[in-house]
């Protein structure tokens, strides 16, 4: 996601565990209810009304959509690992909730014990200004990578889209502040990501996703006979699942975001792969079941 507003309080902290691993959300700002209109104007009062199953979790009794901004943090193989860092703190950004944004994220991330000195991998799904925000952090009057140990990790089609990109200003300084200072500090690391995955450490594997972005990568983790998928914003909202067709205002292919969707839903329709949503407000995890031709989530709490 790209846009737009999100509030200064976050829900409780919550970890799964699968086979080995356990993975812990880490909590930045519940967005707004106004974003979900925004976000997916298909999804109409009317719509979510008709999915009862997404009350009162995932959609308040009018019908709006709840969503939320974290990430997800685990260890493999000696490997402290974080997937995407959210909007971030003190920055100017052209949505006005996300200006100059002040949460407890960082505290919440030692709490987990992951102390940003101690990660060793940032996982990014795509180049949003909500998914990079916490990929640096004000040093005096400069930007800093916060995690300065770490490899930040995303789809070599990503980073070239972007750079072929006509940007406008918001998101020129989004990445002046947000990306670049990782770049020039050597720490960003370009991959290439074929339609079977590319594996980044011992049982996680980044899975091409586009449509969102050109680039998009979900995150598949495997431990043991155990597995589970973070999904970025290949999905965005539980909604998708019943309706896998309902794209978002952002995504820059549509058609091929749709398509995404439904074969990503399709292998994991059944199984017992645990699906983390990036935006999915609490409970978050859930496991995809088939319903009436379409797909629910059933939440893992």
């Amino acid at each position: 996601m790209d846009s737009p507003s999100a509030t200064s309080s976050a829900t409780s902290a919550a970890r799964w565990t699968v086979g080995d691993l356990t993975v812990h959300r880490i909590d930045e700002v519940p967005l707004p209810p106004p974003t979900g209109a925004w976000l997916l104007p298909e999804a109409s009062p009317e719509t979510v009304s008709q999915v009862p199953w997404l009350r009162p979790d995932f959609a308040d009794d009018a019908g709006a959509l709840r969503l939320a901004s974290h990430s997800f943090a685990f260890s493999v193989d000696g490997l402290r690992v974080l997937v995407d860092t959210g909007i971030g703190n003190g920055k100017n950004r052209a949505n006005p909730a996300w200006n100059q944004l002040n949460s407890d994220y960082l505290t919440r991330l030692r709490d987990a014990g992951f102390a940003p000195e101690s990660v060793d991998l940032v996982i990014l799904t795509h180049l949003h200004t909500d998914h990079v925000g916490w990929n640096t952090r004000a040093d005096g009057g400069t930007w800093q990578p916060t995690f300065p140990r770490a490899r930040y990790v995303t789809a070599r089609a990503e980073w070239d889209h972007w750079a072929g990109a006509d940007m406008d200003a918001a998101r020129r300084e989004m990445f002046r502040d947000s990306v670049h200072p990782v770049r020039d500090a050597g720490l960003l690391h370009l991959v290439d990501a074929p339609a079977e995955g590319t594996d980044i450490a011992p049982g996680v594997r980044l899975l091409p996703t586009p449509g969102h972005t050109p680039g998009h990568l979900s995150v598949q983790l495997r431990s043991r006979t155990a597995g589970a998928l973070i999904t970025g914003d290949a999905i965005h909202h539980p909604v998708q699942l019943p309706h896998p067709g309902l794209t978002s205002c952002v995504d820059i292919d549509p058609g091929q975001a749709a398509a995404t969707r439904r074969r990503l839903l399709a292998s994991l329709a059944d199984t017992d792969t645990l699906v983390l949503g990036s935006h999915f407000p609490a409970p978050t995890g859930g496991r995809v079941t088939s319903q009436s031709g379409a797909y629910r989530l059933a939440p893992v709490r």
